[in-house]
């Protein structure tokens, strides 16, 4: 499956929010700390508009100097406590929000780790990336911005509208009056930034997706010329990037002013009510004050809820996106528990696969290679032979026959085991942003640099890794691009010899080196070969030429098998291919 993302329909998901909770559900402690911070936040905050209306009216409109200054120290000390209430809870809501994201990356890389290849095969890896980095990012912000914000916010303007219905419940009619039509604002502006930030996180996943294609294959970009070409793709993907970011800033571009516009118009009628009751002796100048100071208080919320139901529901979005890709369980299956020594005897019986169910590129393969002894498999370009061993250590599963390892079904092994014992050397390379030491053990502690030099010398790179600065300390850049390709092959196999398989697959390994690194590999691969079941494919024919069996694969079937000398005297497809390089080497 590619993950593309599916819309749920809803404007705010408390399925996918209550999941996002529960990722700190390790931090109780901390997440109740930062409830009761916010709920002290709240109150502290309405504590300062009672505070100056209990002072206008008991000291500043009587004249009554006793006690004011004692008033302003109380005044000033809610004011500090909201301070610094206010930072101990921004810090505990952020630290909870990193701790999500901690453990939610951690959680999803585990979970690609274990993905079928054919998720790989369509999924971009810009778009895996976007999953797991920026997506994951956002999801943060809605402890630090989002919940327990817009959670303050709504204790705060629960508790301004009982006071001011408390101390004067015409006044605060009047004063809300306005609310019928903010909710009807609020409820379009809600459903539109749902709709934007949709848009705004695809667009993400397509501009980085374009972006690591692009990189990566810089190459081809520039010698073929399509740089200008490129760019102009690029442009148009930039472009709906822009549009989806627009139509998000529109919303919030709309809903601000309509906001403001309601709280000057209910001030506005806060203060034609307030003078006259002041006038007529019902109202105090401390409370109209008060109110005004409440209304501020209520509507502040309001205004910046904007903002914070924007990173809420970016957030939301994000997390629904992850959440995808954690709840896909598109698994190679490990329910194996067998973990025998493997002597490497491999037999395939009647084995049909697709990549897609409906389409076989493998179609009754049957063989049997014994314990230690060697096979080949030759065959056009596309007739199945890295689909075969793409089967044997189960990257990919059949649909159709079986496939024993030692007369035991690969599925029956414990999928760690059966891939510890065996090891694969491809034609294209792959080598991490690491020391070359690093590349060769892949970070395994218990492979010790005395055996990986005495791999080395077997293979004949030992010179060569040598006299690199640093030797095996080297730093290798991204995919080895600051070594030949012979180099990369001899660190590959290096790589595959030094986890002593007992099962070694060779997939082209010597297609695409020079003939010089050719014969150190064939020098060291007859020592190393011995005692190992070995699988060779093979675009060279003279370099298989004393395989205990060759099989010639067309169009995912076997169409002949046999030694070197028996496949010739058949006069078949072998003897074709044969003579057709021979021709080739002679001309």
């Amino acid at each position: 499956m590619a993950f593309e993302y599916k819309v749920t329909g809803k404007a705010f998901d408390l399925r996918v929010l209550r999941r996002v909770l529960g990722l700190v559900s390790d931090y109780k402690w901390t997440f109740a700390w930062a409830t009761i911070l916010t709920i002290l936040l709240a109150a502290v905050s309405i504590a300062t508009p009672i505070g100056v209306q209990y002072a206008l009216d008991h000291y500043v409109i009587p004249r009554v100097p006793n006690g004011f200054v004692e008033v302003c120290a109380i005044l000033l000390f809610l004011l500090v406590a909201q301070s610094f209430i206010s930072y101990s809870q921004s810090y505990s809501t952020a630290w909870l929000g990193q701790m999500a994201i901690l453990r939610l990356r951690r959680s999803v890389f585990q979970h690609i780790l274990k993905f079928r290849l054919k998720v790989y095969d369509r999924t971009p890896v810009g778009t895996m990336i976007t999953r797991t980095v920026s997506d994951i990012e956002t999801i943060a912000d809605i402890f630090s911005e989002g919940f327990f914000s817009i959670m303050s916010d709504l204790l705060v303007m629960i508790a301004v509208l009982v006071v001011m219905f408390y101390k004067d419940w015409r006044l605060s009619l009047i004063s809300l009056s306005v609310l019928p039509f903010l909710w009807l604002a609020a409820y379009f502006f809600k459903e539109s930034v749902k709709k934007a930030f949709q848009d705004v996180r695809t667009q993400v996943g397509r501009l980085n997706a374009f972006l690591q294609e692009h990189i990566t294959g810089m190459q081809i970009v520039q010698v073929f010329n399509r740089e200008e070409e490129e760019m102009k793709k690029f442009h148009e993907i930039n472009k709906r990037h822009r549009d989806a970011n627009i139509r998000s800033i529109f919303a919030d571009s709309v809903f601000v002013p309509v906001i403001e516009v309601l709280s000057s118009i209910a001030i506005a009628l806060m203060v034609w009510y307030g003078a006259s009751a002041m006038i007529g002796g019902t109202l105090t100048f401390g409370t109209l004050v008060g109110f005004i100071l409440f209304f501020n208080l209520l509507f502040r919320p309001i205004r910046q809820i904007a903002d914070k139901f924007n990173t809420l529901q970016m957030g939301i979005v994000s997390g629904d996106r992850v959440f995808q890709v954690l709840d896909s369980e598109d698994f190679i299956s490990d329910n194996g528990t067998l973990t025998p020594e493997i002597k490497g005897k491999v037999s395939f019986q009647n084995v049909g696969f697709g990549y897609n169910d409906d389409d076989r590129v493998l179609k009754e393969i049957s063989f049997e290679i014994e314990e230690g002894k060697s096979l080949a498999i030759v065959g056009h370009t596309g007739a199945g032979k890295s689909s075969i061993v793409n089967l044997i250590n189960r990257l990919y599963p059949y649909q159709d026959g079986n496939i024993f390892i030692d007369d035991i079904k690969i599925e029956d092994y414990k999928l760690e085991w059966l891939r510890k014992n065996i090891a694969v050397v491809l034609q294209d390379v792959f080598l991490f942003s690491d020391t070359i030491i690093n590349n060769i053990r892949l970070y395994n502690d218990n492979i010790s640099k005395n055996e990986i030099i005495h791999a080395a010398k077997l293979v004949g790179a030992h010179d060569f890794i040598e006299r690199l600065p640093s030797g095996y300390e080297y730093q290798v850049q991204e995919r080895g691009a600051t070594l030949s390709t012979g180099q990369r092959q001899l660190i590959s196999f290096i790589r595959a010899i030094i986890q002593d398989p007992k099962i070694l697959i060779l997939d082209e390994a010597t297609s695409s080196i020079d003939q010089e690194t050719e014969e150190m590999i064939q020098n060291a691969t007859e020592v190393l070969l011995k005692g190992r079941t070995s699988i060779v494919i093979a675009h060279r024919l003279a370099t298989i030429q004393n395989a205990d069996q060759i099989i010639v694969m067309d169009k995912g079937y076997i169409k002949e098998r046999g030694t070197h000398e028996e496949l010739l005297a058949q006069g078949g497809l072998y003897r074709k291919l044969y003579e057709l390089q021979f021709t080739e080497l002679v001309l």
